[in-house]
């Protein structure tokens, strides 16, 4: 195997022992494996391996890469989305991890039900409040619950959080069980079902997953470290 491939296999390994350890079904868990930033070349490696799921940060990502790649992977949108580019992306994308207010969500249904789609979505919630995120807080979400559920188009899958960095992994935690009590609170006031969480990212997605993440999104830990373009 080639050096993607084995850390594609240690990752999916990963996953395995850490819904072991807390006694969930390894299959409940779902890899995404975050292709942003590297080329067409290093994904075709990863669907090599046998990898079937990916998500892009940008828009213009999904649009350049998908195309060169085979119609049978699934792509979810993970960053943020603005409204301007919902008409684009929607018919390219299973899924969108950022729907993170009221009137986004409104919009994507809008231009969903103009295309004759169901897309899949999460709700994002910025639990620390940071303000370079985007999401609902808590209460935001409590008070809208009952308008998202009355958004016709959208398959409102369940919640997603992105907690503050930590090189330690343990600080991630508070955040996922607070992301996990949350959905259950929202399942019993809503009377729907939110069945996802979509947490956990290549440095804390073991905790993740003992916390009840059914979604990762891991990045680095398969493709390698990123390179980031800067302006000259």
């Amino acid at each position: 195997m080639n050096a993607l491939s084995d850390r594609l296999q240690a990752i999916r390994d990963r996953i395995t022992a850490s819904a072991q350890r807390c006694g969930r079904d390894p299959a409940s868990v779902e890899l995404l494996a975050v292709s942003k930033t590297f080329p067409v070349e290093a994904i075709r490696e990863a669907v090599d391996a046998g990898q079937l799921l990916f998500g892009e940060n940008k828009v213009q990502e999904i649009l350049a890469k998908a195309p060169q790649l085979p119609a049978s992977l699934h792509w979810h949108l993970i960053g943020h989305l603005q409204s301007n580019k919902v008409r684009k992306v929607l018919p390219h994308v299973k899924a969108i991890h950022s729907i993170g207010s009221l009137d986004l969500a409104r919009d994507v249904d809008r231009i969903a039900a103009e295309l004759g789609l169901f897309p899949q979505v999460y709700l994002e919630v910025n639990l620390a409040a940071e303000s370079s995120k985007h999401g609902f807080s808590a209460e935001q979400l409590r008070a809208s619950l009952e308008a998202l559920y009355a958004l016709k188009r959208l398959e409102i899958q369940g919640l997603m959080c992105i907690p503050p960095f930590d090189d330690d992994a343990e600080k991630s935690r508070p955040y996922f069980v607070q992301l996990r009590t949350l959905r259950d609170e929202l399942q019993q006031r809503g009377g729907a079902l939110l069945p996802r969480l979509s947490m956990g990212m290549s440095h804390d997605f073991d905790i993740a997953i003992e916390e009840g993440a059914t979604i990762v999104r891991v990045g680095s830990a398969i493709f390698g470290a990123r390179t980031y373009q800067t302006a000259a």
